[in-house]
């Protein structure tokens, strides 16, 4: 596992990120956004954050999929527990929300988990 060629680690890091940070510009869209009704949905698709939210999760996605074609699924998919570590941190740098110790905690769970899981 830790053999890896960097553009895999690249790829197995890079992936949660890319996806928390389509998260956070799904969040900046939704102040931004109209109603549930034609209106609101046409503005939604024209919405740059929008489109940039979605760019970002269809380019994870191609990483991906190079990604699974070196490393097994079960072992892969483990990583994707760190949009759950930076989806938080980029909400504080992106939005002013608050780190707590639980986020610390939850963290080195997370961290503590992957590592038992792939090793």
């Amino acid at each position: 596992m830790f053999s890896l060629p960097v553009p895999i680690w690249i790829g197995l890091l890079g992936t949660p990120f890319l996806i928390a940070a389509g998260q956070v510009l799904f969040k900046l869209t939704s102040a931004t956004t109209g109603g549930l009704n034609a209106n609101g949905l046409g503005g939604l698709l024209l919405n740059p954050l929008f489109i940039a939210a979605l760019a970002l999760y269809a380019f994870g996605t191609v990483v991906w999929i190079f990604v699974l074609k070196q490393v097994p699924l079960t072992i892969a998919y483990s990583f994707m527990g760190l949009t759950f570590c930076f989806v938080p941190l980029l909400a504080q740098l992106f939005l002013g929300e608050a780190l707590t110790l639980r986020y610390f905690l939850g963290v080195a769970l997370i961290v503590g988990g992957m590592v038992a899981i792939n090793s």
